[in-house]
């Protein structure tokens, strides 16, 4: 059995992985791994070939693999060991994880600090159970786009696409510039699921009709999709059958939403947050298990890759930080909880200690779309930040940087609220 031991073992190569191993190894851990169970570095990014990356965190315009390579590159400068085609069977109590390769067979890896940054997956047809035929001619996004831009494959030629997600509204686009016919994208909310930049880049400018408050509820064809029915719905969400009609197509991509990938982190038992599936984390980003650390779309599905790096440096400190002896532990612990009108925060809860930074960035989600409104942190009755803004949206990630300072007035929660502006 081959064996070996690390400060920092990084499970997963994407963007929340890159980060998380690059600024733990500037912070001082001198052994730090990626295992990453596919064959290249870059997760998702690889096959977004469409620009909008880096725009907040690098000022510039980057696509996907250009933004991941500006951290690949940083990896042999850095001496951060990689392990490649390399799966993660589970993770030990002794702080040992267990993988397997072709190259070594079974692998017996221990770690300091363990950083979880696995992404997540998209929801499939079975998991929404649309009924019909099972022709071919179904595809989640993401696996037509990794068809259309890694494999050089086409999928369909008059396509339908359920659901308003990112990806989704991506594929809109990417479709039609390679000859296709995108005849709608049907959306089960009244509101955009996705961002509402992506909607007038992919949708608007290329006059994709957007179907809100509306839904597929049925797929026919033989070998292949003939045609979907879509119906609206109510305020339940319940299709409106005797108002259906029919769109004959040939595709149906589904955008449904996104799955954080943490059976690993349910196997090892760390307490999981019901409102986002992914694990409930600190400001450090470290999970119920004080040697283990989570950060990007395996904590809560993020809109952009920005976000992702952020959060995921955020991790990577801390797990540096940890690996090298440091306690990380502090005095006290401040709760913070979704107030009025959100849905739910990133990170649950600062914890005061030596390390701390002068602001506390806290990422969260609205429940619903709203304009003119007021983001506010509260705690004791006291604001201790706002913010106004014009428009908000479940399909955004919103944040607010709660100085350091303002936390000697906190007992022990903040809330975090988002009001309409008197």
């Amino acid at each position: 059995m081959y064996k070996k031991n690390y400060d920092v073992i990084v499970i997963g190569g994407g963007p929340a992985g890159l980060a998380a191993a690059i600024a733990a190894k500037k912070e001082g851990a001198p052994k730090v791994l990626i295992v990453e169970r596919d064959e290249s570095l870059g997760g998702i990014l690889q096959q977004c070939v469409h620009p909008g990356f880096g725009l907040h965190l690098l000022g510039e315009e980057l696509t996907g693999p250009e933004y991941s390579y500006h951290y690949i590159k940083q990896l042999d400068e850095l001496g951060i060991e990689v392990m490649l085609n390399t799966m993660v069977l589970n993770i030990e109590e002794n702080n040992i994880i267990h993988a397997v390769n072709q190259e070594y067979g079974v692998c017996n890896l221990s770690y300091k600090s363990l950083v979880l940054a696995m992404g997540c997956r998209e929801r499939t047809r079975g998991n929404i159970m649309i009924p019909g035929t099972r022709p071919a001619g179904i595809f989640t996004a993401g696996t037509a786009q990794r068809f259309i831009n890694i494999e050089g494959y086409m999928v369909g030629k008059k396509v339908v696409i359920l659901g308003s997600g990112d990806i989704g509204m991506i594929m809109a686009r990417r479709m039609t510039l390679e000859g296709a016919e995108v005849l709608a994208v049907v959306e089960l909310l009244p509101y955009l699921s996705g961002l509402t930049r992506n909607k007038v880049q992919c949708l608007d400018d290329f006059e994709i009709p957007l179907y809100l408050s509306h839904t597929v509820v049925d797929i026919k064809g033989n070998e292949r999709v003939e045609e979907v029915v879509v119906a609206p719905v109510d305020q339940s969400l319940k299709p409106i059958l005797d108002k259906s009609w029919s769109i004959e197509c040939d595709t149906l991509l589904l955008s449904v939403g996104l799955i954080p990938e943490n059976e690993l982190t349910r196997e090892k038992g760390i307490e999981i947050n019901p409102l986002t599936k992914g694990p409930i984390v600190d400001h450090m980003m470290r999970t119920s298990n004080k040697d283990i650390f989570a950060c990007g779309n395996v904590v809560h599905v993020n809109d952009l890759a920005d976000n992702v790096s952020i959060e995921s440096e955020i991790a990577g400190k801390y797990a540096g930080i940890h690996a090298i002896d440091k306690d990380l532990d502090g005095d006290k612990t401040i709760e913070i909880v979704p107030g009025e009108g959100v849905r739910y925060t990133v990170p649950n809860k600062i914890i005061i200690n030596q390390y701390n930074d002068k602001n506390f960035k806290v990422f969260f989600r609205v429940n619903e779309p709203n304009s003119n409104i007021v983001l506010k942190a509260m705690a004791n009755g006291k604001t201790l930040k706002e913010l106004k803004k014009k428009k908000v949206s479940p399909g955004e990630i919103e944040q607010i940087t709660i100085p350091k300072e303002e936390l000697k007035h906190v007992d022990s929660s903040i809330s975090i609220l988002c009001l309409k502006e008197d």
